[in-house]
């Protein structure tokens, strides 16, 4: 009896001990990679003989192929957008508009390494409680939630100062009888 109660407490305190151990980046998603991903086979496009072949790019290792799958591009033509503009870096004339209105109070120059840092420190801060983080168990929605829109409150809120919305999705919390 007493062999089995020091070998729980020495068993606890050891899942402890690995529980307590972190990573640098913190997962709230996790998702078990150990099964076959069905979406990671594309099927290529079919091969086509170029018209002139000193046109061709020159081969980059690890680069993109002509008969690649570029699913972005494919959904920007097929609604009858420009796929180029996916890998142009230029700002066009219908969006310098938008661009001016969001940037009328300063752009930091380092937005991005900010936003990236303070979501990694949310994320250490909200990584989950030890038996999540023991069993590998999804905290990424409970996670951010204080973050969440409310978007049935927003409706409301919108509909009350007298903003026209033409649809929105029933909300699920109401019975309707």
């Amino acid at each position: 009896m007493r062999g089995t109660i020091g070998g729980t407490v020495l068993a606890l305190a050891g899942l402890a001990m690995l529980a307590a151990c972190e990573s640098d980046q913190p997962q709230l998603m996790n998702i078990d990679t150990d099964t076959p991903d069905e979406f990671a086979i594309l099927p290529t496009k079919p091969l086509e003989a170029p018209e002139d072949y000193s046109a061709l790019p020159a081969p980059t290792p690890g680069g993109a192929n002509l008969v690649d799958p570029q699913p972005r591009a494919d959904a920007v033509a097929a609604l009858g957008g420009n796929p180029d503009r996916l890998q142009r870096g230029q700002i066009y004339a219908g969006e310098q508009t938008l661009i001016s209105y969001v940037s009328r109070h300063g752009v930091p120059a380092n937005i991005r390494e900010t936003v990236a840092s303070e979501d990694l420190e949310w994320r250490r801060s909200h990584n989950g409680r030890l038996l999540e983080r023991l069993f590998n168990a999804n905290v990424y929605y409970t996670s951010y939630k204080p973050m969440s829109l409310d978007q049935h409150l927003e409706l409301e809120r919108l509909r009350a100062a007298g903003v026209w919305t033409p649809s929105a999705p029933p909300d699920p919390q109401v019975k309707v009888e």
